[in-house]
Protein backbone atom coordinates (compact mmCIF):
# COMPACT_ATOMS: atom_id res chain seq x y z
CA UNK A 1 0.00 0.00 0.00
CA UNK A 2 1.26 3.51 -0.81
CA UNK A 3 1.47 5.76 2.21
CA UNK A 4 -1.36 8.28 1.96
CA UNK A 5 -1.31 11.63 3.67
CA UNK A 6 -2.61 12.61 7.07
CA UNK A 7 -4.95 15.54 6.62
CA UNK A 8 -7.11 17.67 8.89
CA UNK A 9 -10.81 18.04 8.06
CA UNK A 10 -14.03 18.96 9.84
CA UNK A 11 -16.12 16.25 11.47
CA UNK A 12 -19.12 17.15 9.29
CA UNK A 13 -17.12 16.09 6.23
CA UNK A 14 -16.40 12.63 7.66
CA UNK A 15 -18.92 9.85 7.14
CA UNK A 16 -20.05 8.66 10.57
CA UNK A 17 -21.68 5.62 8.93
CA UNK A 18 -18.32 4.37 7.67
CA UNK A 19 -17.66 0.86 9.00
CA UNK A 20 -14.37 2.20 10.39
CA UNK A 21 -16.37 3.63 13.32
CA UNK A 22 -18.37 0.47 14.11
CA UNK A 23 -16.26 -0.73 17.03
CA UNK A 24 -16.03 2.81 18.45
CA UNK A 25 -19.82 2.95 18.47
CA UNK A 26 -19.90 -0.41 20.23
CA UNK A 27 -17.30 0.62 22.83
CA UNK A 28 -18.71 4.08 23.54
CA UNK A 29 -22.49 4.42 23.80
CA UNK A 30 -22.27 8.20 23.44
CA UNK A 31 -19.91 8.14 20.44
CA UNK A 32 -22.43 9.14 17.76
CA UNK A 33 -23.80 12.05 19.81
CA UNK A 34 -20.26 13.17 20.62
CA UNK A 35 -19.27 12.97 16.95
CA UNK A 36 -22.23 15.07 15.80
CA UNK A 37 -21.55 17.73 18.42
CA UNK A 38 -18.08 18.14 16.97
CA UNK A 39 -19.33 18.87 13.45
CA UNK A 40 -17.45 22.17 13.14
CA UNK A 41 -14.28 20.94 14.82
CA UNK A 42 -11.43 19.18 13.03
CA UNK A 43 -9.83 15.75 13.22
CA UNK A 44 -6.80 14.17 11.58
CA UNK A 45 -7.77 11.48 9.06
CA UNK A 46 -6.15 9.22 6.51
CA UNK A 47 -7.82 7.60 3.51
CA UNK A 48 -6.50 4.87 1.26
CA UNK A 49 -8.42 4.61 -2.02
CA UNK A 50 -11.39 6.39 -0.38
CA UNK A 51 -11.33 3.96 2.56
CA UNK A 52 -10.88 5.54 5.98
CA UNK A 53 -7.89 3.94 7.74
CA UNK A 54 -6.88 6.54 10.33
CA UNK A 55 -8.68 8.95 12.68
CA UNK A 56 -7.42 11.07 15.54
CA UNK A 57 -8.93 13.92 17.54
CA UNK A 58 -6.78 16.13 19.74
CA UNK A 59 -8.01 18.63 22.29
CA UNK A 60 -6.10 21.15 24.37
CA UNK A 61 -7.24 21.28 27.98
CA UNK A 62 -6.30 23.40 30.97
CA UNK A 63 -5.80 21.48 34.17
CA UNK A 64 -6.27 20.18 36.61
CA UNK A 65 -8.01 17.20 34.94
CA UNK A 66 -10.25 15.79 37.67
CA UNK A 67 -12.27 13.10 35.87
CA UNK A 68 -9.36 10.65 35.98
CA UNK A 69 -7.80 8.96 39.01
CA UNK A 70 -5.39 10.32 40.14
CA UNK A 71 -6.10 13.81 38.74
CA UNK A 72 -3.58 15.54 36.46
CA UNK A 73 -2.35 18.68 38.22
CA UNK A 74 -0.77 20.40 35.24
CA UNK A 75 -1.98 23.46 33.34
CA UNK A 76 -1.39 23.05 29.59
CA UNK A 77 -2.50 19.56 28.61
CA UNK A 78 -3.14 17.83 25.29
CA UNK A 79 -5.78 15.11 25.28
CA UNK A 80 -5.76 12.43 22.61
CA UNK A 81 -9.54 12.17 22.46
CA UNK A 82 -10.01 9.42 19.88
CA UNK A 83 -7.24 7.56 18.08
CA UNK A 84 -7.71 4.59 15.76
CA UNK A 85 -5.58 3.16 12.95
CA UNK A 86 -6.51 0.41 10.48
CA UNK A 87 -3.36 -0.06 8.46
CA UNK A 88 -1.58 -3.26 9.42
CA UNK A 89 1.96 -3.68 8.14
CA UNK A 90 2.53 0.07 7.74
CA UNK A 91 4.10 2.80 9.88
CA UNK A 92 1.00 4.96 9.94
CA UNK A 93 0.72 4.84 13.72
CA UNK A 94 4.28 6.19 13.98
CA UNK A 95 3.31 9.09 11.73
CA UNK A 96 0.22 9.86 13.84
CA UNK A 97 2.26 9.75 17.04
CA UNK A 98 4.71 12.23 15.54
CA UNK A 99 1.72 14.46 14.76
CA UNK A 100 0.72 14.35 18.44
CA UNK A 101 4.19 15.50 19.47
CA UNK A 102 4.34 18.17 16.76
CA UNK A 103 1.10 19.70 18.06
CA UNK A 104 2.28 19.44 21.68
CA UNK A 105 5.55 21.21 20.85
CA UNK A 106 3.79 23.98 18.92
CA UNK A 107 1.46 24.68 21.87
CA UNK A 108 4.12 24.38 24.62
CA UNK A 109 2.16 21.52 26.21
CA UNK A 110 3.28 20.22 29.60
CA UNK A 111 1.62 16.81 29.39
CA UNK A 112 -0.22 14.57 26.90
CA UNK A 113 -2.76 11.99 28.02
CA UNK A 114 -4.92 9.33 26.44
CA UNK A 115 -7.61 7.05 27.86
CA UNK A 116 -7.84 3.60 26.32
CA UNK A 117 -9.43 0.25 27.08
CA UNK A 118 -6.98 -2.43 28.16
CA UNK A 119 -7.70 -4.68 25.16
CA UNK A 120 -6.16 -2.17 22.73
CA UNK A 121 -2.73 -3.65 23.35
CA UNK A 122 -1.12 -2.65 20.04
CA UNK A 123 -1.94 1.05 20.50
CA UNK A 124 -0.72 0.95 24.11
CA UNK A 125 2.56 -0.66 23.03
CA UNK A 126 3.15 1.96 20.35
CA UNK A 127 2.49 4.83 22.77
CA UNK A 128 4.76 3.32 25.41
CA UNK A 129 7.59 3.09 22.87
CA UNK A 130 7.65 6.90 22.94
CA UNK A 131 7.53 7.39 26.68
CA UNK A 132 3.84 7.19 27.55
CA UNK A 133 3.40 5.51 30.93
CA UNK A 134 0.41 4.26 32.85
CA UNK A 135 -0.89 6.97 35.15
CA UNK A 136 -4.17 5.59 36.46
CA UNK A 137 -7.70 4.93 35.29
CA UNK A 138 -10.97 6.57 34.32
CA UNK A 139 -14.38 5.21 35.30
CA UNK A 140 -17.09 5.70 32.65
CA UNK A 141 -20.51 4.30 31.79
CA UNK A 142 -18.72 2.16 29.20
CA UNK A 143 -16.33 0.57 31.68
CA UNK A 144 -12.91 1.36 33.12
CA UNK A 145 -10.32 2.87 30.79
CA UNK A 146 -6.61 3.02 31.51
CA UNK A 147 -4.95 6.45 31.45
CA UNK A 148 -1.52 6.87 29.89
CA UNK A 149 0.43 10.11 30.07
CA UNK A 150 3.53 11.59 28.50
CA UNK A 151 5.13 14.51 30.28
CA UNK A 152 8.20 16.44 29.18
CA UNK A 153 10.02 16.46 32.49
CA UNK A 154 10.53 12.75 33.15
CA UNK A 155 13.91 11.77 31.66
CA UNK A 156 14.87 8.12 31.10
CA UNK A 157 18.11 8.61 29.13
CA UNK A 158 16.53 6.69 26.25
CA UNK A 159 16.08 8.62 23.01
CA UNK A 160 12.68 7.07 22.27
CA UNK A 161 11.23 7.23 25.78
CA UNK A 162 12.46 10.83 26.12
CA UNK A 163 11.38 11.91 22.63
CA UNK A 164 11.24 14.75 21.60
CA UNK A 165 13.54 15.97 24.42
CA UNK A 166 17.21 16.27 23.39
CA UNK A 167 20.00 15.61 25.90
CA UNK A 168 23.30 16.59 24.21
CA UNK A 169 25.68 14.66 26.44
CA UNK A 170 27.83 13.27 23.59
CA UNK A 171 29.16 14.76 20.37
CA UNK A 172 27.24 17.28 18.29
CA UNK A 173 27.45 17.28 14.49
CA UNK A 174 26.40 19.49 11.60
CA UNK A 175 25.43 17.02 8.85
CA UNK A 176 25.08 18.22 5.27
CA UNK A 177 22.29 16.79 3.10
CA UNK A 178 21.66 17.68 -0.54
CA UNK A 179 18.41 19.64 -1.17
CA UNK A 180 16.72 16.87 -3.21
CA UNK A 181 17.17 14.40 -0.34
CA UNK A 182 16.59 16.87 2.50
CA UNK A 183 13.00 17.73 1.58
CA UNK A 184 11.99 14.10 1.16
CA UNK A 185 13.44 13.00 4.47
CA UNK A 186 12.63 16.11 6.53
CA UNK A 187 9.46 17.69 5.08
CA UNK A 188 8.65 19.60 8.27
CA UNK A 189 11.96 21.37 7.71
CA UNK A 190 11.36 22.24 4.05
CA UNK A 191 11.98 25.80 2.96
CA UNK A 192 9.07 28.10 2.12
CA UNK A 193 10.16 27.98 -1.53
CA UNK A 194 9.59 24.22 -1.53
CA UNK A 195 6.01 24.19 -0.21
CA UNK A 196 4.54 23.76 -3.69
CA UNK A 197 6.13 20.32 -4.04
CA UNK A 198 5.72 19.24 -0.44
CA UNK A 199 2.23 17.69 -0.61
CA UNK A 200 3.27 15.28 -3.34
CA UNK A 201 6.43 14.29 -1.51
CA UNK A 202 4.53 13.57 1.70
CA UNK A 203 1.87 11.51 -0.06
CA UNK A 204 4.51 9.36 -1.75
CA UNK A 205 6.82 8.56 1.15
CA UNK A 206 6.54 6.88 4.53
CA UNK A 207 9.63 8.58 6.03
CA UNK A 208 8.11 11.99 5.38
CA UNK A 209 6.17 12.09 8.65
CA UNK A 210 7.83 9.52 10.85
CA UNK A 211 9.77 9.90 14.10
CA UNK A 212 12.49 7.53 12.95
CA UNK A 213 14.82 8.29 10.07
CA UNK A 214 17.46 6.39 8.16
CA UNK A 215 20.22 8.35 6.43
CA UNK A 216 22.65 6.55 4.11
CA UNK A 217 25.88 8.19 2.94
CA UNK A 218 29.65 7.95 2.89
CA UNK A 219 31.79 10.89 3.91
CA UNK A 220 34.77 11.78 6.05
CA UNK A 221 34.40 11.21 9.84
CA UNK A 222 31.12 9.27 9.67
CA UNK A 223 32.86 6.50 11.58
CA UNK A 224 33.13 8.89 14.55
CA UNK A 225 29.33 9.30 14.94
CA UNK A 226 27.86 7.21 17.76
CA UNK A 227 24.66 6.54 19.70
CA UNK A 228 23.12 9.57 21.47
CA UNK A 229 25.08 12.08 19.39
CA UNK A 230 23.03 15.11 18.33
CA UNK A 231 22.74 15.80 14.61
CA UNK A 232 21.94 19.27 13.26
CA UNK A 233 20.61 18.79 9.75
CA UNK A 234 22.21 21.20 7.30
CA UNK A 235 20.57 21.61 3.90
CA UNK A 236 23.38 22.31 1.46
CA UNK A 237 23.44 25.05 -1.17
CA UNK A 238 21.08 25.07 -4.11
CA UNK A 239 22.60 24.82 -7.57
CA UNK A 240 24.13 28.08 -8.82
CA UNK A 241 23.38 29.89 -5.55
CA UNK A 242 25.97 31.08 -3.01
CA UNK A 243 26.34 28.70 -0.08
CA UNK A 244 26.48 31.53 2.46
CA UNK A 245 22.87 32.44 1.73
CA UNK A 246 21.22 29.24 0.47
CA UNK A 247 22.72 26.62 2.81
CA UNK A 248 20.69 26.43 6.03
CA UNK A 249 20.49 24.56 9.33
CA UNK A 250 16.93 23.17 9.58
CA UNK A 251 16.43 20.40 12.15
CA UNK A 252 17.64 18.58 15.25
CA UNK A 253 17.96 14.79 15.42
CA UNK A 254 19.43 12.25 17.85
CA UNK A 255 21.42 9.20 16.77
CA UNK A 256 20.12 5.77 17.73
CA UNK A 257 22.61 3.59 15.88
CA UNK A 258 25.31 3.70 13.20
CA UNK A 259 26.09 0.75 10.93
CA UNK A 260 28.14 0.01 7.83
CA UNK A 261 26.99 -1.94 4.82
CA UNK A 262 29.45 -4.67 5.83
CA UNK A 263 27.49 -5.19 9.08
CA UNK A 264 24.65 -6.79 7.11
CA UNK A 265 24.76 -10.44 6.11
CA UNK A 266 22.51 -9.97 3.07
CA UNK A 267 20.80 -7.34 0.95
CA UNK A 268 17.42 -8.40 2.38
CA UNK A 269 18.66 -7.77 5.92
CA UNK A 270 19.90 -4.34 4.84
CA UNK A 271 16.61 -3.46 3.09
CA UNK A 272 14.53 -4.50 6.10
CA UNK A 273 16.72 -2.37 8.40
CA UNK A 274 16.50 0.63 6.08
CA UNK A 275 12.70 0.85 5.85
CA UNK A 276 12.73 4.41 7.20
CA UNK A 277 15.03 5.64 4.44
CA UNK A 278 13.78 7.62 1.44
CA UNK A 279 15.00 4.99 -1.01
CA UNK A 280 12.91 2.42 -2.89
CA UNK A 281 13.78 -1.27 -2.76
CA UNK A 282 15.67 -1.10 -6.05
CA UNK A 283 17.58 1.99 -4.89
CA UNK A 284 18.51 0.25 -1.64
CA UNK A 285 19.76 -2.73 -3.63
CA UNK A 286 22.10 -0.35 -5.46
CA UNK A 287 23.20 1.28 -2.20
CA UNK A 288 24.11 -2.16 -0.87
CA UNK A 289 26.86 -2.40 -3.49
CA UNK A 290 28.83 0.41 -1.84
CA UNK A 291 30.73 -1.22 0.98
CA UNK A 292 31.86 2.13 2.42
CA UNK A 293 28.32 3.39 3.01
CA UNK A 294 27.25 4.26 6.55
CA UNK A 295 23.67 3.95 7.77
CA UNK A 296 22.58 6.35 10.51
CA UNK A 297 19.35 5.54 12.35
CA UNK A 298 18.07 8.61 14.19
CA UNK A 299 15.01 10.33 15.60
CA UNK A 300 13.62 13.47 13.97
CA UNK A 301 13.03 15.56 17.08
CA UNK A 302 12.26 19.10 16.00
CA UNK A 303 12.39 21.46 13.03
CA UNK A 304 13.94 24.86 13.67
CA UNK A 305 11.29 27.57 13.63
CA UNK A 306 13.84 29.90 12.02
CA UNK A 307 16.19 28.44 9.42
CA UNK A 308 19.79 29.59 9.97
CA UNK A 309 21.79 30.45 6.85
CA UNK A 310 25.46 29.54 6.57
CA UNK A 311 26.48 33.20 6.82
CA UNK A 312 24.91 33.36 10.30
CA UNK A 313 26.37 29.97 11.25
CA UNK A 314 29.79 31.45 10.52
CA UNK A 315 29.34 34.94 11.98
CA UNK A 316 26.98 34.30 14.89
CA UNK A 317 27.47 30.63 15.79
CA UNK A 318 31.18 30.63 15.05
CA UNK A 319 31.55 27.54 12.86
CA UNK A 320 34.79 27.25 10.92
CA UNK A 321 34.21 28.67 7.44
CA UNK A 322 36.97 26.46 6.02
CA UNK A 323 35.94 23.19 7.71
CA UNK A 324 34.41 20.32 5.71
CA UNK A 325 30.71 21.18 5.45
CA UNK A 326 29.56 17.60 4.86
CA UNK A 327 30.10 16.59 8.46
CA UNK A 328 31.43 18.97 11.08
CA UNK A 329 31.66 18.57 14.85
CA UNK A 330 30.53 21.61 16.87
CA UNK A 331 30.46 22.47 20.56
CA UNK A 332 27.60 22.46 23.06
CA UNK A 333 27.86 26.25 23.28
CA UNK A 334 27.40 26.48 19.51
CA UNK A 335 24.36 24.20 19.77
CA UNK A 336 22.87 26.57 22.35
CA UNK A 337 23.28 29.49 19.95
CA UNK A 338 21.73 27.50 17.10
CA UNK A 339 18.72 26.61 19.27
CA UNK A 340 18.30 30.26 20.26
CA UNK A 341 18.59 31.54 16.69
CA UNK A 342 16.33 28.72 15.50
CA UNK A 343 13.56 29.65 17.95
CA UNK A 344 13.56 26.25 19.68
CA UNK A 345 11.60 25.98 22.92
CA UNK A 346 14.20 25.83 25.69
CA UNK A 347 12.29 23.06 27.46
CA UNK A 348 13.14 20.66 24.61
CA UNK A 349 16.87 20.77 25.31
CA UNK A 350 18.63 19.58 28.48
CA UNK A 351 21.98 21.33 28.93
Amino acid sequence: MNDPIIKKIQFKNINLEDSFFDNLKESYAEFQDWFRRKENEEAFVTYNNDRLIGFMYLKQEYGPVTDINPPLNMQKILKVGTFKIEAHGTRLSDRYIKKIFDIAISKNIECIYVTVFKQHETLIERLCEYGFRKHGYKETNNGIEEVFIKDFKTISNNIYLDYPIINPKNKIWLLGIYPQFHTKLFPDSALHTEKNILDKLISDLTPANSVRKIYIARMKNMDKISKNDVIIIYRTAEKDKPAKYSSVATSLCVVDEVKKITDFMSVDEFINYSKYSIFSKSELERQYQYMNNYIIKMTYNVALNNRIIRNDLINQVGIDENAYAGLMEISKEQLKIICKLGGINESLIIY
